[in-house]
């Protein structure tokens, strides 16, 4: 894949989010529910959620090479890296509720490394979309892989979702698992143990 294919993520950038348009449309929802939008406890409620919709969703509006900036290093080393633990939340797609939990990201470098603070912001700008999960898991591997060109990517991301948890089989422990593994991760299977190991260590483990 090539470094080009980052300024295809800026189709996806949007203007500024239309708070207004936003206030109206909870507005509308609240009364459709058998809500009073004018009672005391909710006459602030359709700006609250268009200010927290900004935040939540400035995955759409982050353009990935002012977030990879500089932190591109030329490094001699060909050995796994890996960040785990990574906290994300996210909306599913499907029903606009919460998701969240940790994904755990690795590559091998080829000739060039990140900086450690630029993954889990690269986390932070799909996380911050209406998402699937799975499809989260792909484009940060997609993502790392355009961006590194390295010998592998590995991408593993746990998830707890409101929408089971909340309708439908109301199953609250139940934990979607999902990966996606390129080059090495993919073709090597010690290499794809190797980095699942290191998942199943504890961080008092690795110190």
């Amino acid at each position: 894949m090539s470094k080009n294919n980052l300024k295809s993520i800026s189709d996806l950038f949007l203007d500024p989010i239309d708070q207004d348009s936003i206030n109206k449309a909870v507005d509308t929802l609240l009364s459709s529910i058998g809500e009073d939008p004018n009672r005391q406890g909710l006459q602030g409620t359709p700006d609250r959620i268009s200010r927290m919709y900004t935040e939540i969703f400035d995955g759409y509006r982050t353009d990935p090479d002012i977030l990879i900036n500089d932190a591109l290093f030329d490094v001699s080393y060909n050995e796994m890296v890996i960040v785990k633990d990574i906290a994300y939340t996210s909306m599913c797609e499907h029903h606009m509720l919460p998701f969240f939990g940790r994904a755990h990201v690795a590559y091998i470098p080829n000739g060039k490394v990140i900086g450690l603070s630029k993954i889990p912001r690269i986390v932070d700008m799909f996380a911050h979309r209406l998402q699937l999960q799975e499809k989260l898991t792909i484009q940060i591997a997609d993502f790392l892989e355009t961006a590194l060109e390295p010998l592998g990517v590995a991408v593993v991301v746990e998830g707890l979702h409101l929408c089971s948890m909340m309708r439908g089989v109301k199953k609250a422990s139940a934990r979607m698992v999902t990966s996606a593994m390129r080059r090495n991760f993919l073709e090597n299977r010690r290499t794809r143990s190797e980095f699942l190991e290191h998942l199943q260590r504890s961080s008092k483990d690795m110190l």
